[in-house]
């Protein structure tokens, strides 16, 4: 059995009135009000507001789900933690301004799950396949939208995702009512299509064009990977890295010759990345 490793140790004054609150998430919450606490808190944590904290909760998700991928397992509690404390951030700047607290967040993800899982929660069966129970919870999400007002089928689709995410999203919204390929030939083609006009564009040179037209080279292939069934986010991940790997062994290789890529031709980095290639082919035969 692996040991729980113990993220609760670090530098810290031999006594302080933060030890005299329970450990957990009392103590973090307690924590959190000292930082932001006008006389005796952190200066820089006194300086944030919403707007400020916004690129680090991504960052820290995005961490979370590095170590994760990494299987980094003792990684995993400590990046969980740096996650868990944006939320506290957010719930102490809410409570100052008289807006929520973490109690109120708290119970509003427990009253949301609660309603989004009426077999297990409510009077529903619980005997429905996965792909049934995911329509059911579309089904509750759609009511609570339209509940918020949101009428449209693509209300809700939250602009600050990362763009890749909210093209799935989106598509995903759009074939709920039909508007979709009837199968994935059809988004071929389509990338096919916007391929040819992203061609057409860069021949012109028209820096508005090109973008235009590589946005819809992306979104269509953000499409097509939705049909085959693919992640295209785990898709666009698996390549980064395959390049990586690559690129590190042009390096190694070229180190070997008692040179780096800025002492070689694209010609000579080229041959060392095809061989790169063939030697991981080799390696899955």
């Amino acid at each position: 059995m692996t040991p729980t490793p113990d993220v609760t140790r670090g530098p810290a004054p031999d006594y302080d009135p933060i030890y005299d609150v329970p450990d957990g998430m009392p103590r973090l919450l307690a924590l959190m009000a000292r930082l932001r606490d006008p006389e005796k808190g952190c200066p820089w944590d006194i300086e944030q507001d919403f707007d400020s904290i916004v690129p680090y909760t991504i960052e820290e998700a995005y961490e979370v789900a590095d170590a994760i991928a990494r299987r980094a397992w003792d990684e995993v509690p400590g990046e969980l933690g740096d996650l868990l404390l944006q939320v506290v951030y957010f719930a102490q700047m809410g409570d100052e301004a008289g807006r929520f607290d973490f109690d109120a967040v708290a119970r509003s993800v427990t009253a949301k799950m609660i309603s989004r899982h009426p077999h297990v929660f409510g009077s529903d069966s619980r005997d429905k396949t996965a792909a049934a129970q995911v329509g059911d919870w579309e089904r509750v999400k759609a009511g609570e939208r339209a509940d918020r007002g949101e009428g449209g089928a693509l209300d809700g689709v939250a602009l600050g995702l990362p763009a890749l995410t909210r093209a799935l999203k989106l598509q995903k919204r759009a074939a709920r009512v039909g508007f979709d390929w009837p199968d994935p030939g059809g988004a071929a083609e389509k990338l096919a299509e916007e391929a040819a006009e992203f061609a057409e564009a860069a021949r012109t040179g028209d820096p508005d064009a090109i973008e235009d037209e590589l946005g819809d080279v992306l979104f269509s292939t953000v499409n097509l990977a939705r049909h085959m069934g693919q992640d295209p986010e785990a898709a666009l991940r698996r390549a980064n890295e395959k390049f990586a790997h690559r690129f590190a062994q042009v390096e190694a290789r070229l180190a070997a010759e008692g040179r780096s890529p800025r002492d070689a031709t694209l010609e000579e980095m080229e041959a060392h990345w095809q061989a790169a290639k063939a030697a991981a082919r080799d390696e899955r035969a």
